[in-house]
This record gives structure tokens, sequence and C-alpha cells, in this order.
């Protein structure tokens, strides 16, 4: 059921299946929500299994590390330098199961641009490096 919703999201569909204690249910987010989100940022579905978020940046970020949430990252405007993998440097505790850090030393570069999609496994180092101007995304956080 989790990987539904991922599937829906890539297709551009704003309509996600969801899972409610072992029933489905559809969870329906109008084009003017979204766009918020895009905009702004912000959770568009949340569920004990996965959540779904808009995003927005005009800079760089700073290095993330997930415990328990494996990221798929789906590109619908602009383009950035994106990092994986290799080790986080001046990483903190930003909150449960999550790390920040400042650096990622080796790791391997991509340069994501609209459509493009990443999956990033729980505990692997990424970070959004060069922005050049913008980038709008949607994030599948798949908790395990």
């Amino acid at each position: 059921m989790k990987l539904l919703a991922l599937f829906a999201l890539a297709a551009g569909t704003t309509a996600l299946l969801t899972a409610a204690g072992g029933s489905s249910s559809v969870t329906y987010i109008g084009h003017d929500k979204v766009a918020e989100s895009l905009a702004k940022g912000g959770d568009l579905v949340k569920t004990p299994d996965y959540i779904v978020l808009g995003a927005h940046r005009n800079g760089a970020g700073q290095v993330e590390v997930h415990d328990k949430e494996t990221d798929v990252i789906y590109v619908v405007d602009g383009s950035a330098t994106f990092v994986t993998g290799g080790k986080m440097l001046g990483g903190k505790t930003s909150g449960p199961g999550q790390l920040r850090g400042s650096d990622i030393q080796g790791g391997e570069t991509h340069h994501l641009g609209k459509g493009d999609v990443i999956v990033v496994p729980a505990g692997i180092p990424h970070w959004f490096k060069e922005v050049p101007q913008q980038i709008s995304y949607y994030v599948v956080k798949v908790i395990k």
C-alpha cells in the first residue's frame, strides 16, 4: 500500500491511496493546497507508514540523515546538485532519528532536474549542495 502512494505521486496525480488500520481510503489533495505546499513547504499527507510533502528551495540545505525514513524525491521544477552517500561531517541530532550536518566527505553527486526521481534509503547522508536558482519537489518519506 505504501508504494501505491509513490506511484500516484510520480504520475502527477493528487489523489493518494493511504492505508489506515488495514483498510484503504483515498485522500484527495486539491491543487491549491498542493501549489501552496510546493511554494512554502509542508506536509500533504501524514500517516504512521509514510509522509508526503511538498518542498521548495532557493539555496543549499544542510546534510541530512534519517534513521527510519527512506526519501523518495520527485522534482517538479528547477534544478540542483544533490549529493548522496559518503560520510556526514559536523553531524548533530536535530530530532528523534534525525541528524543534520555541514558537509559530506566523499559521496556521489547527482544533477537533478524537472521530472527526475531519486530514492535515498534510510541511513544514507544526503544534501542539496547547490541550488543555482530554485527547485520545487515532492518528498515521500517511507517510514520503516
